[in-house]
């Protein structure tokens, strides 16, 4: 049995699939406590059951037509009509920018390849420093992971519902909690943003249409995005109004999406469709695969009642919530340097719910701290993958993106503290 699972470390390590090892394990873990294998098959076969999961692959479809047309321009220059006269404008512009594009694409990585080769000059033309330019973009890419219709939430919620611990994990409440904590990390960037340049930068509207008159761009972005800019609110209007459900919410974005970038604006062809769902549906196979081997995994862990072992174990020496809690944005954060977000909830977060549980931590207040350090862990020295996919985007060396992003990473490892040690903050929209 050890040497089984000293195997399985190494192909770990060599790059073997995840899902492979995590399947493996569970398996192993069965036959030592010689139950009949055929769980393994049946707890994969949950997922039919989960009804939330259907709006995954559909939300990812939206996300990636999105992200193929040229929806990132329009809803920049929106933005920007909006924001722009601000001291520190152009950098706002940019974080908000990035925190509503990666939210409706679910993918950080994304965000930086498609809103990099616009944020990045205009940045540079409004006069701010190469610095402090690529570290803007770098860290901000992953800002929306805390905003709904994140699929890093609904994924979150899938995972606790199954587990069943005392509070109830809806995915309607996650995406209430994750509002404020998200606008608070936007907020402290831009007001740092603000506060840097409050001399040294105008405000400009060089993103796009320089020179235009406020009023007369503002109308102009409004008409140019007048498809896309209700998108958001018709989503979690229709969700948290009742009207839809998750999964219908899902199916309503991707109808609209379709309709918006194909038949109105022209952006997409029909002939393009089949690759970018076929791409889509690569990213919702690898999610589906670890998390079908995961569930088989979480059950064996419950079973054989590692969870509280491990919270018995660490509350010997650990008494305190509150040193519970650093320790665990510590895990966490390294962990997301690590691991992508989502391998990172499959695999965790049937170990740390229960364990996060017997310290008194809502589940929901878990799941947007678990949320916010992954963010931080994406633009993390040494090996964040933001920093690698900004070194590509923009041809710079990774220590010079390092360099860039460590005052971003100190702003928000305040705002991680706050999320961490202000439950409220996440828990003031929900019942709980």
């Amino acid at each position: 049995m050890i040497a089984a699972s000293l195997v399985l470390i190494v192909l770990a390590l060599m790059g073997a699939p995840l899902f492979i090892v995590i399947a493996a394990s569970a398996i192993l873990g069965f036959i030592a406590s010689e139950v009949d294998l055929t769980v393994v098959i049946i707890e994969i076969y949950r997922l039919v059951d989960m009804q939330a999961l259907v709006s995954i692959p559909l939300f990812t479809l939206a996300g990636y037509v999105l992200s193929e047309s040229n929806a990132s321009q329009r809803l920049v220059r929106f933005i920007n009509a909006l924001f722009g006269w601000l001291p520190g404008g152009v950098a706002i512009v940019a974080l908000i920018a990035c925190a509503f594009f990666t939210a409706l694409t679910g993918a950080s990585g994304v965000t930086i390849v498609a809103l990099g080769a616009l944020l990045y000059p205009a940045l540079q033309q409004a006069g701010y420093g190469e610095r402090f330019s690529l570290g803007l973009i770098t860290s901000s890419g992953s800002l929306g992971l805390l905003f709904p219709p994140s699929i890093a939430l609904i994924l979150y919620g899938v995972i606790a519902q199954q587990l069943q611990v005392s509070e109830p994990v809806l995915i309607d409440d996650l995406f209430l909690a994750g509002l404020l904590p998200g606008l608070l990390m936007v907020l402290l960037l831009s007001l740092w943003s603000m506060w840097v340049y409050r001399k040294d930068v105008s405000p400009s509207r060089t993103i796009t249409h320089a020179g235009v008159s406020d009023r007369k761009e503002i109308i102009a972005a409004t008409r140019e995005a007048i498809w896309e800019i209700p998108l958001p609110a018709v989503i979690l209007g229709g969700i948290f109004s009742g009207y839809f459900a998750i999964s219908e919410a899902a199916a309503v974005a991707v109808v609209y999406v379709l309709l918006v970038e194909v038949l109105f604006y022209k952006d997409i062809s029909l002939k393009q469709l089949p690759g970018i769902m076929r791409e889509s549906m690569t990213l919702v196979g690898a999610i589906l695969l670890i998390l079908g081997a995961s569930l088989a995994s979480t059950n064996y862990l419950i079973d054989a009642e590692v969870p509280a072992r491990i919270f018995e174990a660490i509350r010997e020496h650990v008494d305190s919530r509150i040193t519970f809690l650093l320790m665990l944005n510590v895990f966490l954060m390294v962990l997301g340097m690590i691991l992508d977000i989502f391998s990172a909830l499959v695999i965790m977060v049937p170990i740390l719910l229960p364990i996060a549980a017997g310290y008194g931590i809502h589940p929901v207040h878990l799941g947007i701290i678990f949320l916010a350090n992954m963010q931080i862990g994406y633009f993390t020295p040494p090996v964040g993958i933001n920093l690698f996919i900004a070194s590509h985007r923009f041809k710079k060396p990774i220590t010079e993106l390092y360099m860039s992003t460590l005052p971003y990473m100190a702003i928000l490892l305040l705002a991680v503290i706050i999320i961490t040690y202000w439950p409220d903050l996440s828990l003031v929209f929900i019942k709980h």
